[in-house]
C-alpha cells in the first residue's frame, strides 16, 4: 500500500509541473509572473501532428482532424515536457529558448525534417531538444534530449523525465464508459490487462527493469486513446532501458511520460543524453502505434524472422496431465490427438529430474536417452512433430549444475542470488559466455540427439533480468545482464536453426508483455499464460502489431480462455490453435481436462474450421476496428481475398458494420453455425445480427 501511495504522489508531482494551463486560458506564468498565452514560436507539423514550443521551451501536442471532422481536436495542455529531477527533489525545468534550427533530413527512415531547439536554464544547464518527424511516419516524431552543465557547481541527479504531456478529460464526459483507453507495455507481477480503460485515479508506473524477482521487461510504449484520436509516447532504444512509463487519470488529466531515475552527478562541462524517444498521435486504438514502432524498429535491425509453415499447425500440449505425467500417458493420448487433427505433440514440464541439470527422471525414462528417443519415434509414428519444454536460465537449489558451476549465477550487489519464484529456483546470467555455451550443448541434445522438432521455452523470467554483480562475469555494467538477454535468445534461436532449419522456437514469457528484442529469435509467440478470452484477444492484436499482421501467434490451451472451451476468441482473431486436453482418463479427476465425448465433438468441430480457414496465415486487419469503444468487439482477418469478421459479446442484438470492404457486393456467411445471413455492398455494409458470445463471419465477394 505504501509503494502505491508513493507512485500516487509521483504522478501527481508530474501532473502537477507539465503546466495546468490550457492554451488560451491565460494563467499565471510560473516562471515570470505574468500572463502567457503565446501560441507557440517553434513548429513541427504535418498533416497528422503538431508539436509546438513556446519562448521557455514549453510544448503542446495537437492531433490534426481530418478535414471537416466535427469533433474537438486532441490537444494536451501547455507544460514542460522535459526537465531533470535534482537529488533535493527540486527540479529544473525552466528554460530561456536560445535558438532554433531548422534542416531537411534523409536517413534509414527516409525522407524528413529535424527541428533542433536550444536553451539555458537560471542554473546554467544547457538543453537541446532535436525532433524529427518523417514522410514515412506522419503523427510520429523523434525526440532526442540532452542536458550540458554549464553551471559553476556540479549537479546531484535523481533523474530525468521526456515526452510527459497531459490530455484533459472533458467536463461533460458522463458515465456511458471511459472517455480514454490504454495500453501499457510493461509488465506486471500479478499479470494485469495489458489494455484497460481510464477511470479517475488510475495509475500505473509501467517499470521496463525488473517490477518483481522474476518479473520484468515488455515493450517501451504507453498509449492512451479516446474515440476520435490518441496519444503514446516511449523510446526508441536498440538495447532495453531501465526506465518508468508512468500513465494516470488524475485531477481532469490523463498523464503520460517517459522518465528515468538513476542517482549520478553531472559534472561541470558534462552533458546527460537521455534515451531517444517519440511522441505520436493516431486514429482508431493502439495498434496504429505498435504498427508503426514495429515498422520503424525494423528500420534499425529489429525483425520478427520469416516463420516455417510447421509454426502454424494446431497443437496437443502433455501439460493436461501436469508434471506427473508418464510415458505411457503421453503414448496412450497420441492417436487421438492426430485424430483430432492437430499437428504438434508437446512434452511439458516434468521429462527432467531437476531444473538446470535437464536430466530425464529415471522414474520415467529408466534407460534415459535411448527412452527418449523412442518417445519422440512414437509422436512421429502417429505423425505428428514433437516440441519439447524447456525453462533455460533457471536453476534449482541442489542441481549438480549449481555444485560444478556456481560462477554462472547471477548475484545482486550484495552477492546474493537472484530468485525464481513459480519453480524455486535462482537465475543463470544471460550475459555469461559459459551460461551461452551450456543453452547451446543443450539445444544440440534436445534437437540433434533426441530429435525435437522444436522448442517451448518457458518461464516469466525470460522476458527481463535484473543487473548482474557477478565480479565473474566481467560486465562492462551491471545493466548487461538484461541488455544481452537477447543475444542469449539468438545463440539458441541460431543453434537450433542450425540442425533443423524448419524448428519452431516458442517462447512463452508466462504472463509477461513481450520484451521487443526478442522477437528476432523465436517465430512462434504464445498469449502467454492468458486469464481470460479478453486477454487471448487483446494480447493477440497486440503481438500481430509488433510481429507483423501474419505473425504466428498462438492463444495457448484453450482451456485457459473463459469457459475453458472458447475456440472462437483464438480462431476469429487469427491464433493458432492450442489444447492440453487428456484422454481416454485423466488421473487428477476434480481438475480434469478430459476429452468427454461432448468435448470432443466440439474441439473436433473448432480444430476442422481452424484448419480449413487457416486465418492464422492471414493478413491481422487492426487498423479497422478499436478494441475498446467499438461495440461489438471486432477483428479481422483477410484471407485469400476474403475478409473474415469476429465479433464478441456477452450477448448481442443489432447492427454491426463490416469495415474494410472493397467495392462491390458480398454474400455474408456464419461460417460457425453453417448460415447464410445475406448480402450487404460496400456502400452500405450493415448488418443485423443476434448472438451469444460471438459471431464469426466470412464476406464473400458476389
Amino acid at each position: 500500500m505504501n509503494e502505491q501511495l508513493d507512485s500516487r504522489r509521483r504522478f501527481l508531482q508530474l501532473a502537477s509541473g507539465l503546466a495546468a494551463a490550457p492554451l488560451g486560458l491565460g494563467l499565471p506564468d510560473p516562471v515570470l509572473g505574468r500572463e502567457t498565452t503565446t501560441p507557440g514560436i517553434a513548429r513541427l507539423a504535418d498533416a497528422a501532428i503538431e508539436l509546438r514550443y513556446d519562448q521557455h521551451l514549453r510544448s503542446c501536442v495537437s492531433h490534426l482532424p481530418a478535414a471537416g471532422a466535427a469533433h474537438t481536436p486532441l490537444q494536451t495542455r501547455w507544460g514542460v515536457a522535459e526537465f531533470l529531477l535534482l537529488s533535493d527533489g527540486q527540479r529544473i525545468e525552466h528554460f530561456a529558448l536560445q535558438e532554433q534550427r531548422r534542416e531537411e533530413i534523409s536517413d534509414s527512415h527516409g525522407k524528413g525534417t529535424r527541428l533542433e531547439l536550444t536553451g539555458s536554464s537560471p542554473e546554467g544547464v544547457h538543453k537541446r531538444v532535436q525532433l524529427r518527424l518523417y514522410a514515412r511516419y506522419p503523427g510520429f516524431v523523434f525526440v532526442n534530449v540532452r542536458y550540458c552543465n554549464q553551471g559553476a557547481h556540479r549537479l546531484k541527479l535523481k533523474g530525468w523525465t521526456n515526452t510527459a504531456y497531459a490530455c484533459p478529460v472533458a467536463t461533460t464526459h458522463r458515465a456511458g464508459g471511459p472517455e480514454y483507453w490504454s495500453y501499457s507495455g510493461a509488465t506486471h507481477p500479478d499479470r494485469r490487462d495489458w489494455v484497460q480503460p481510464l477511470h479517475e485515479g488510475f495509475q500505473q508506473d509501467n517499470f521496463l527493469g525488473m517490477s518483481g524477482s522474476d518479473y520484468g521487461g515488455g515493450n517501451p510504449i504507453v498509449d492512451v486513446w479516446r474515440r476520435d484520436a490518441g496519444l503514446a509516447v516511449g523510446h526508441l532504444e536498440l538495447l532495453p532501458q531501465q526506465v518508468y512509463l508512468p500513465l494516470a487519470l488524475a485531477q481532469g488529466n490523463v498523464g503520460l511520460a517517459v522518465r528515468g531515475e538513476q542517482e549520478q552527478e553531472l559534472a561541470q562541462g558534462a552533458c546527460l543524453e537521455t534515451p531517444e524517444g517519440f511522441v505520436a498521435v493516431h486514429t482508431g486504438d493502439y495498434f496504429a502505434t505498435l504498427d508503426t514502432y514495429r515498422r520503424i524498429m525494423a528500420d534499425r535491425g529489429i525483425v520478427a524472422p520469416p516463420a516455417p509453415a510447421t509454426s502454424y499447425e494446431p497443437i496437443w500440449c502433455a501439460w493436461g496431465y501436469e508434471r506427473d505425467v508418464t510415458v505411457p500417458m503421453i503414448e496412450g493420448t497420441l492417436a487421438k490427438v492426430r485424430d483430432m487433427g492437430l499437428d504438434w505433440a508437446v512434452i511439458d514440464d516434468g521429462w527432467q529430474q531437476r531444473i538446470g541439470d535437464w536430466n530425464l527422471d529415471p522414474g520415467k525414462f529408466p534407460r534415459g536417452d535411448e527412452d527418449m528417443r523412442q518417445l519422440v519415434a512414437s509422436i512421429r509414428a502417429q505423425g505428428l512433430k514433437p516440441r519439447l519444454w524447456w525453462s533455460p536460465l533457471s536453476v534449482v537449489p541442489g542441481a549438480d549444475l549449481l555444485h560444478d558451476h556456481t560462477d554462472m549465477l547471477l548475484r545482486d550487489k550484495d552477492g546474493a542470488v537472484q530468485n525464481i519464484t513459480w519453480w524455486n529456483s535462482f537465475y543463470l546470467c544471460p550475459a555469461y559466455g559459459k551460461t551461452v555455451a551450456n543453452a547451446q550443448e543443450l539445444v544440440r541434445k534436445f534437437i540433434g540427439d533426441w530429435g525435437f522438432a522444436g522448442l517451448k521455452i518457458d518461464g516469466q523470467h525470460l522476458n527481463g533480468v535484473a543487473p548482474c554483480y557477478n565480479p565473474a562475469h566481467h560486465h562492462a555494467h551491471p545493466q548487461e545482464s538484461g541488455e544481452k538477454l537477447h543475444e542469449f535468445f539468438r545463440a539458441i534461436y541460431e543453434t537450433a536453426l542450425q540442425i533443423n532449419p524448419q524448428a519452431v522456437i516458442e517462447i512463452c514469457p508466462c504472463g509477461t508483455a513481450y520484451a521487443f528484442q526478442n522477437f528476432p529469435y523465436m517465430n512462434q509467440a504464445p498469449a502467454s499464460d492468458p486469464e481470460s478470452s479478453w486477454q487471448v484477444r487483446h494480447k493477440g492484436k497486440t503481438l500481430k502489431a509488433l510481429m507483423g499482421p501474419s505473425a504466428p501467434y498462438a492463444g495457448d490451451h484453450v482451456e485457459l480462455s473463459d469457459g475453458h472451451d472458447d475456440f472462437a476468441s483464438t480462431v476469429g482473431i487469427g491464433a493458432v490453435v492450442s489444447t492440453k486436453f487428456t484422454w481416454p482418463v485423466d488421473p487428477k479427476p476434480k481438475d480434469s481436462f478430459l476429452l468427454t465425448p461432448e468435448r470432443e465433438q466440439l474441439w473436433r468441430k473448432w480444430i476442422g474450421l481452424y484448419r480449413a480457414k487457416m486465418l492464422s496465415t492471414g493478413r491481422y486487419r487492426g487498423e479497422l476496428y478499436d478494441i475498446g469503444f467499438d461495440k461489438p468487439e471486432a477483428h479481422v482477418v483477410e484471407q485469400q481475398g476474403h475478409l473474415y469478421y469476429a465479433f464478441y459479446a456477452k450477448s448481442w442484438r443489432g447492427a454491426v458494420t463490416l469495415r474494410g470492404l472493397a467495392p462491390g457486393s458480398y454474400r455474408v456467411y456464419d461460417y460457425f453455425h453453417e448460415q447464410d445471413l445475406g448480402t450487404v455492398s460496400s456502400g452500405k455494409p450493415v448488418l443485423n445480427l443476434a448472438f451469444e458470445g460471438f459471431a464469426l463471419l466470412e464476406a464473400i465477394a458476389v
